[in-house]
């Protein structure tokens, strides 16, 4: 049994997320039925990241094991050739049986745009929750810092979540504004606020429950220094909504 590790880029808008469902429609359930297509046998597909309905990937990655002599070049060609438009493969390459692309990862990060004000580009509104109320950054950066470190961040996690346990650690959360963003060679301006956060791992809704948090305080709901509290509570009643999905992107998976 050889196993290839690949490197995913998707578009989530039009899929029920990376995890496979019995009704399908999701980017697991695309890619196991065009590999085995290629392969000619049963595959078992795993991912490093279960991203949720709507969410994109710049880095997903996953690895899968088969029979097949086809060299991971050539499994990378024919699945670009027939995977739809919005889900390409970046890279592929051998790996071992060991490897696990979720239990081996060190880091993972994610990034989440949010547009502000009135103006709001036709083309932004798969990749940007549009808050129309201007946003308090400083406060946002403030109340962000509370975040960083080994926390248990069940006022973050959603129901549902599988975790074994609330506990992660945050590397980094930063917060930048940008009033202009580059995309298909134009440059389109506007107000937009990146969130980017690094951590060990993540649980389920936690970026976008902590975007959610930091919004509210950037509306002056929440107080910058309410949100260690709201940590500190393990209660997600407390913390502020779980912002949109369209917003999100895993961005990277960071192997030792």
């Amino acid at each position: 049994m050889r196993y290839i590790k690949l490197l995913i880029e998707y578009d989530g808008t039009n899929y029920l997320g990376w995890q496979s469902q019995k009704s399908g429609g999701t980017i697991q359930d695309i890619l196991v039925e065009k590999i085995s297509g290629i392969t000619g046998g049963p595959t078992r597909l795993t991912g490093a990241s279960r991203t949720d309905a709507g969410v994109h990937a710049l880095g997903q990655a996953a690895v899968f094991g088969t029979e097949s002599s086809l060299s991971s070049e050539t499994v990378m060609r024919a699945l670009n050739a027939k995977l739809p438009k919005d889900i390409r493969i970046l890279h592929a390459d051998e790996t071992d049986e060991s490897f696990h692309p979720r239990y081996d990862a060190a880091q993972k990060s994610y990034f989440y745009l949010i547009s502000t004000g009135n103006r709001q580009s036709a083309f932004f509104y798969r990749y940007a929750w549009h808050v129309k109320t201007g946003l308090d950054v400083a406060a946002m950066q403030r109340a962000a810092v509370a975040l960083v470190g080994e926390h248990d961040f069940s006022s973050f996690r959603a129901a549902g979540c599988g975790a074994k346990h609330p506990v992660r650690t945050v590397h980094s959360i930063t917060i930048s504004k940008l009033d202009e963003i580059s995309f298909m060679t134009a440059s389109f301006k506007g107000d937009f606020i990146k969130i980017r956060m690094e951590a060990n791992a993540f649980l389920r809704h936690m970026v976008r429950n902590i975007v959610g948090t930091l919004v509210e305080v950037g509306k002056g709901r929440i107080s910058p220094e309410a949100v260690k509290h709201l940590l500190e509570t393990r209660d997600r009643t407390k913390a502020g909504p779980t912002a949109s999905a369209n917003g999100l992107f895993l961005e990277r998976i960071i192997y030792q």
